[in-house]
C-alpha cells in the first residue's frame, strides 16, 4: 500500500468521524458542537481536494 492510499484512507476516517461528531452534536442539542462539527467537516473535505483534482504531471 502506497503512502497516497494511506492518507486517502485516513482522510476518509476523518470524514466519518466528523459525521460521528455531527450526529452526536444533533442528538445533545449542542450548537457550538454542531458548528464545530460541521466545520471539521468541511476541513477535511478541503484536504481530499488533491485527492480528487487531476494532477499536471
Amino acid at each position: 500500500m502506497n503512502n497516497r492510499s494511506i492518507n486517502l484512507i485516513g482522510w476518509i476516517l476523518f470524514l466519518l468521524s466528523a459525521v460521528g461528531f455531527f450526529i452526536s452534536a444533533v442528538r445533545s442539542g449542542d450548537i457550538a458542537a454542531l458548528i464545530g462539527a460541521v466545520l471539521f467537516f468541511v476541513a477535511c473535505l478541503v484536504f481530499l481536494v488533491p485527492f480528487i483534482r487531476k494532477s499536471d504531471n
